[in-house]
């Protein structure tokens, strides 16, 4: 099979190898995946630069997220899942060999039903920024009639929680950074957006309430973003975060916040539990049936190209996911 692979850690141009490797064969309980897309997230790059530690394998496919059809199933799997069109999660998590590459076996479960609607590439969008999105604004129960803030509202994870707090039924305040992401978020379907470089956010966010907060955060940069989130959050509200990265180490201001009982949460895709998991596939396969997921792919590349789209990653240049077609 056609695959990228790195045996080293380092720039991707000088590490990512293309070529041919074996098949692989699926075992009792894996399906193999003929891959038409992998998607490329941050992680990959990171994993890449040595994020994960000293390297466990002598050799790694990266990305964990791909679509494509099974071709073949191990013992104890449904014969008749083989033609299954599917979408990948969490392919090179724990484990050497990711979506890039023709071929991939995982187990069963991690081979989710892809909606007829979505094609190969936008399928390869959904298993971590829709997952991670799902998980922050759902983690503490329904969110109808609720009001939902999400931060970085352009991104991938974020624009996808624009429309999976929508399809919940939540009122939808998204920030962003420039009117070209301000229109993505528009476009996704918030109810409004809040361009924190022109304006005070917390101040418009409270404003667009009527004082009154929001109930969920769904936030791309929690110790940066601290500022806003106590000043906007109701009590007994839930920030749900999955990044911290321009302060890594936030300081808590904890007996201002106790009060409000607020509900801090920590999201980590890859180790969510498997009812979380489970909750998740279902209801982003739902929105997908429903028409309620679009999908904003802000970069394509060929699998021989692979190095580009981690360094296009790396540089902030791009705006929604990015996806290697491996057709």
């Amino acid at each position: 099979m056609r695959a990228v692979w790195y045996e080293a850690y380092g720039p991707a141009k000088e590490v990512l190898k293309f070529g041919e490797l074996e098949t692989p064969e699926p075992g009792a309980g894996e399906v193999r995946v003929r891959l038409h897309a992998s998607g490329a997230n941050p992680s990959d790059y990171k994993a890449r630069l040595g994020s994960r530690g000293e390297m466990r394998w002598p050799r790694v496919i990266p990305h964990s997220d791909g679509a494509g059809v099974i071709e073949s199933v191990g013992e104890g799997v449904d014969a008749a899942r083989v033609g299954e069109r599917v979408w990948i999660f969490n392919g090179q998590w724990q484990r050497p060999y990711g979506t890039a590459a023709e071929f991939i076996v995982v187990a069963e479960r991690q081979a989710v039903p892809l909606a007829d609607s979505v094609d190969f590439a936008q399928g390869a969008c959904l298993a971590i920024p829709a997952m991670t999105a799902h998980r922050a604004l759902f983690l503490d129960g329904p969110i109808e009639g609720q009001t939902a803030l999400v931060t970085g509202g352009a991104g991938a994870v974020g624009r996808y929680g624009v429309q999976l707090a929508k399809w919940g039924g939540a009122d939808v305040i998204a920030t962003v950074s420039n009117e070209e992401k301000a229109r993505i978020a528009r476009d996704a379907g918030a109810d409004h957006v809040v361009n924190y470089r022109d304006e005070d956010a917390a101040e418009r966010i409270m404003e667009i309430t009527g004082g009154a907060g929001v109930d969920r955060i769904c936030e791309v940069d929690f110790g940066e973003n601290l500022g806003v989130t106590r000043r906007v959050l109701k009590g007994n509200g839930t920030v749900a975060a999955y990044g911290s990265t321009r302060v890594p180490e936030p300081a808590l201001p904890w007996y201002q916040m106790m009060p409000e009982n607020t509900a801090i949460r920590m999201v980590f895709v890859y180790t969510m539990p498997n009812s979380a998991i489970d909750q998740a596939c279902a209801d982003i396969n739902a929105a997908c049936e429903a028409g309620a997921l679009t999908h904003h792919i802000g970069a394509r590349f060929s699998l021989e190209d692979t190095s580009a789209a981690h360094e296009i990653m790396e540089n902030f240049a791009n705006v929604g996911n990015v996806v290697v077609e491996i057709d």
